[in-house]
């Protein structure tokens, strides 16, 4: 986990969407396997690949300080195939002013749903803050993307087809801003009362603000940069495809593609953002 690329491999099994189809018995056995190993229990002929496939389910499902199930549509492996069909939404070309606001409540439900399903949950936090966040996130992103298209409708200099361009890259400044605002307004007890230190051997030694920044600043970038592949990649690649002889003489065929094309920017961009920062760091 000190590495960029173990990180990414690690997070590539969190994510994983085939652990949302592992059933309650077979995640109460992998616990209980983990279980046993940690108190040198195991039943014999138990492989080190067992023990791997194990902890990844129940790395995937279960919150790791509150030990509770989470949810499957705000897990990690239910970012991607749940969050999908909205990023498709957000790049629609032609927005009507409803639909800018549609996709952009409906992107930012689902992102502080996530947020506060995979919270740092070491300390309590009142439903208020989550409610607080909620409503930041919603009312900066929607307020964005809405200011951000009629000052591209109402640029003259532009040709239409430059016009339509730009408006499809709106969404990334809006979700971008409205993730921080959202980690900043949902997390805000953090940096008031600070979060858990542990030392070498996981013992909890006091509460620091400080570790808190420091959270709070990297989770804050990990929201920034992971909306920028996902967001940017698709219109400049539409943009190209929608030129092809196949899509001019097919536009059926453009949102399948879309689909596809939202579908691999944001599973690549997810494991990606995630790796950036160790899940421990030291202070």
């Amino acid at each position: 986990q000190t590495s960029f690329y173990g990180r990414f491999r690690h997070f590539l099994d969190i994510i994983d969407p085939r652990t949302l189809f592992v059933t309650e018995s077979r995640l109460k056995e992998a616990v209980q396997l983990l279980e046993d190993y940690k108190h040198g229990t195991l039943p014999p002929g138990v492989t080190n690949k067992e023990l791997w496939e194990a902890q990844k389910i129940k790395q995937a499902i279960i919150h790791p300080d509150t030990n509770e199930t989470i949810f499957m549509p705000f897990r990690m492996s239910g970012y991607i195939p749940f969050g999908t069909p909205i990023v498709v939404g957000l790049l629609l070309p032609n927005q009507t002013l409803a639909s800018t606001v549609f996709w952009q409540w409906l992107n930012q439900s689902h992102n502080a749903c996530v947020n506060y399903a995979n919270r740092n949950a070491t300390k309590p936090s009142p439903t208020s803050k989550f409610i607080q966040g909620y409503l930041g996130a919603v009312i900066s992103a929607v307020s964005i993307a809405v200011g951000l298209n009629v000052l591209v409708q109402r640029a003259n200099k532009f040709t239409p087809a430059t016009r339509l361009l730009i408006q499809r890259f709106v969404p990334f400044p809006a979700v971008a801003s409205a993730n921080i605002c959202n980690v900043v307004l949902m997390r805000h007890t953090e940096l008031e009362e600070g979060i858990d230190v542990l030392d070498n051997n996981g013992n909890i030694v006091g509460s620091s603000r400080i570790a808190a920044k420091h959270a709070l600043l990297e989770t804050a970038l990990t929201r920034v940069v992971l909306p920028m592949p996902i967001l940017v990649l698709p219109p400049i690649i539409m943009s190209i495809l929608e030129k092809t002889s196949l899509l001019r003489s097919r536009p059926r065929m453009i949102l399948p593609v879309q689909s596809l094309v939202c579908l691999a920017a944001f599973g690549l961009a997810l494991p990606l953002a995630i790796s950036l920062f160790p899940q421990m760091s030291e202070v």
